[in-house]
């Protein structure tokens, strides 16, 4: 995972392109999303996070276009197989990636991962054509999404039976969704080199202060913290409180540096160039360790 070390921040593009999530089209299109982009690069932000599955290929389509116009500038790209159930073969990886590369018009990604463990294949099948795409140059370097700490032990056992490491994990992690690290994944991914990836940092934007109780967000967003705008408040004024002790900055930058303080590399979405530069403002500075214990006791209740 030699180019995962030298990254602080990546960029997420889950809400890039059509779906029933985020609302493209209503607030934000294409334009927006090319913008959003050359933000993230002008602030220093080289890793971008794809699926074949986000906007139904869409996310895929709009950063190969992106990629074609900035040549010059380095990026790493991570995009990811989906083991959906008609997609029983373990063939069906390499066929996916190779049409991900056309859509991203690119020769191999950086980073491919499996988004997410795919029964009754074992895990021990998919890893053979995930080790496959290294052998034959169409990724760099290979992960998983959304594993277990059993399933990543044998995902990593059964990579390395190809000479193939396993470079990273990727969940859900948050100062509202810290499961990871009370279940052992966090810790087991420090202590066996895997770089743990956080999506959705901010907690699919809850963490922002723009939701109220009164006031949730529209869409199936609502859904994934139910009932839970009310506690999340108290969590919100703590993160302002400690971003006026650091000169300023916002609820989303603390909460994404507290991420960082973790040991786990977030990668916030971003709609547009705004978000993308507020992302950024969360690298250059560090919470105290002090500050670091205010927020794991203002989130205790966020263990899920």
């Amino acid at each position: 995972m030699a180019f995962l070390n030298q990254l602080e921040m990546g960029l997420g593009t889950w809400a890039w392109g059509k779906g029933i999530v985020w609302g493209f089209g209503r607030g934000y299109d294409e334009k927006d999303l090319r913008e959003t982009f050359q933000a993230s690069l002008r602030a220093g932000i080289r890793l971008v996070d794809t699926a074949e599955v986000y906007g139904d290929g869409d996310s895929e389509t709009y950063l190969g276009r992106f990629l074609k116009e900035a040549p010059g500038d380095k990026t790493y790209v991570a995009t990811k197989f989906a083991p959906l159930p008609y997609r029983c073969r373990t063939s069906d990886l390499l066929k996916a990636l190779k049409a991900s590369l056309a859509r991203l018009g690119l020769p191999s990604v950086d980073l491919y991962q499996m988004h997410w463990p795919s029964p009754p294949r074992s895990i021990k099948a998919w890893m053979e054509p995930l080790a496959q795409a290294v052998k034959e140059g169409l990724a760099k370097e290979v992960g998983v999404s959304n594993f277990s700490r059993g399933q990543m032990l044998r995902a990593q056992e059964a990579l390395a039976a190809h000479q193939v490491p396993l470079s990273s994990n990727q969940m859900q992690y948050s100062l509202v969704r810290r499961k990871q690290e009370f279940n052992g994944l966090l810790d087991e991914c420090r202590k066996t080199g895997v770089r743990f990836i956080a999506y959705s940092p901010l907690g699919m934007g809850m963490l922002s202060g723009k939701y109220p109780p009164q006031h949730p967000p529209s869409g199936p967003r609502r859904l994934f913290y139910w009932g839970q705008l009310g506690r999340i408040q108290s969590l919100v004024e703590k993160l302002r409180e400690l971003g006026s002790a650091h000169g300023g900055k916002t609820v989303n930058q603390v909460a994404l540096n507290w991420v960082r303080c973790k040991g786990a590399l977030p990668i916030p979405g971003a709609k547009n160039a705004a978000q993308a530069v507020e992302n950024a403002g969360a690298l250059g500075w560090r919470l105290e360790p002090a500050e670091v214990a205010q927020l794991d006791e203002a989130s205790r209740l966020f263990r899920g």
